[in-house]
């Protein structure tokens, strides 16, 4: 008689490449049942192309698949979905015109003689989203909702499918900290259900809370699986990167000298809602110094930086650039003024997807003389500039200059923006969640390198919402809570819990913040 395996899930010596890249060779993976499995790795070390092969998104080049203890063929997702696996991506697969309800019964519709019947998959959807706490407007447009929202829309699709094998791919990289302690709690309250649960992260405290066991890849391939209540963050780290990695940043105190950005009642509308996003704000930066502005999504960042990098238009008020006023200036002016911009969508306003690493690279750049002549490209000039940033920023790519930047991971789309931003030397550093999606050691790497940007006498002007970076990195710091500026922190005087209550709106300075 055959026992039932101890595995849901085994992935057996899984090999898959891609042109000029080996994405997983030779790995291992093995999912108990009811358990929290996370999958640690740098980006691109092969995490979401090993979770893909087993979604049907990929076919391995090696290797077997077995569920159950059975081995399968995973042509595409309907068959992963036929064996209960389900998948909620890092860029969420959603429709954005449709309804709640409509996207999380798409494709799994029920219908009667051929119409569809709502009334049934509603009620399902609605006990589900009781059951696992996962509380939706079932009749609300996914683009009217938030992020937080749209990523239990993808849990609830993949519950309503009756999902036994969750895969979360980077679940947390979009989400605020109170939405990531939601998500910790569904988690744990899936696997409490007997769901099975697949998690890929490089956040390492997240792994440490929520995870039962975690498998390390380091590029490409396998390096091993440790229980999670025996090991610590120190030698999860060691693993991925393959060296100690320094987990605070290491800078002495700001030596603050001529203000370079100054922002004067700047206030700029909503696009949503009728009411202005940012209102009356003040402050300034100088060289020498990392002003922070922290918050919670949602409470004017986003604008006030549009405001201030010329993506949109204020409303009142005046930004200034090495005392210019650039309130209504084109991002070319801003740019050739001083104004380098890390942006926070890296695929709608930080590269163009479709052209290749070294033309992403001169995108600022590609008019000057050292890259064009009359108006001709100077080839080899861009492809040597770029092959220096490449090696400078260990970007990662299939085929080095030439990879087309979509086919590239997240983490190193990254990358190669910063590299571009830095290496532009300008007066002021605009970065707008720099390290989002990367790992330990590229965001040991990036910080070091704002840190030297501001020791060099650089502004840099930063925004985030990883309350670790905020601390760890800003000289000051700037609160947003609905648009305002509601207090300025001292870093090294205050306290993450204090830092909590200011995001929440549960404190206030008076006066909003000071302008020195």
């Amino acid at each position: 008689m055959t026992s039932v395996s101890e595995y849901v899930v085994e992935m057996l010596h899984i090999t898959k490449e891609f042109p000029g890249i080996k994405a997983n060779d030779d790995i291992t993976l093995q999912l108990k049942r009811g358990e929290i499995h996370a999958l640690l790795g740098e980006n691109g070390a092969g995490k979401s192309t090993l979770m893909s092969v087993l979604f049907g998104l990929y076919q391995p080049d090696g290797g077997e698949i077995r569920i159950n203890g059975n081995p399968v063929k995973i042509n595409n997702p309907n068959d992963a979905t036929a064996l209960h696996i389900g998948m909620v991506h890092q860029h969420f697969k959603l429709v954005d015109v449709f309804t709640v309800l409509d996207n999380i019964i798409l494709g799994a519709e029920d219908t009667k003689a051929g119409f569809l019947s709502k009334k049934k998959a509603r009620q399902k959807v609605k006990s589900l989203s009781e059951r696992y706490g996962l509380n939706v407007n079932l009749d609300a447009k996914i683009e009217d909702i938030t992020v937080g929202m749209q990523q239990r829309v993808e849990i609830l699709k993949m519950l309503y499918r009756d999902n036994e094998v969750l895969i979360f791919d980077e679940p947390t990289a979009v989400l605020t900290p109170q939405e990531i302690e939601e998500l910790m709690k569904i988690m744990k309250g899936l696997a409490a259900e007997g769901k099975s649960i697949l998690f890929i992260t490089h956040k390492l405290n997240e792994i440490m809370a929520v995870s039962d066991r975690c498998s390390v890849l380091r590029k490409g391939k396998y390096i091993g699986t440790v229980n999670t209540s025996e090991t610590n963050q120190a030698e999860l780290s060691r693993m991925m990167v393959g060296r100690d990695v320094q987990l605070v940043v290491d800078k002495g105190p700001s030596v603050p000298t001529d203000t370079i950005l100054k922002v004067e009642g700047l206030s700029v509308k909503s696009k949503l809602y009728n009411r202005d996003a940012v209102k009356n704000v003040s402050f300034t930066v100088r060289a020498g110094e990392i002003v922070c502005v922290a918050g919670i999504d949602g409470n004017g960042q986003s604008e006030l930086i549009h405001a201030i990098t010329g993506l949109e238009k204020a409303s009142a008020g005046k930004i200034l650039l090495n005392n210019t006023n650039i309130t209504s200036a084109p991002i070319r002016t801003r740019s050739n003024l001083g104004m380098s911009h890390i942006p926070e969508d890296r695929h709608k306003h930080g590269l163009i997807l479709d052209n290749t690493l070294e033309q992403n690279m001169v995108l600022q750049k590609y008019h000057e003389p050292r890259f064009q002549n009359h108006g001709f490209i100077k080839f080899d000039s861009v492809r040597a500039y770029a092959e220096g940033l490449i090696e400078q920023y260990d970007v990662r790519s299939g085929q080095g200059p030439i990879t087309l930047t979509r086919s590239m991971s997240g983490g190193n789309q990254q990358k190669a923006i910063i590299a571009r931003e830095i290496d532009r030397d300008l007066p002021l550093i605009v970065a707008v969640q720099p390290t989002r999606g990367l790992d330990v050691g590229a965001i040991e790497y990036i910080h070091r390198q704002l840190v030297s940007a501001r020791d060099a006498g650089k502004a840099v002007l930063l925004v985030s919402l990883e309350l670790d970076e905020v601390m760890n990195l800003s000289d000051r710091i700037l609160v947003m809570y609905e648009g305002e500026i509601v207090g300025e922190l001292d870093p090294k005087k205050t306290t993450v819990e204090e830092l909590g209550l200011y995001m929440a709106g549960a404190k206030k300075q008076e006066g909003g913040a000071s302008n020195e």
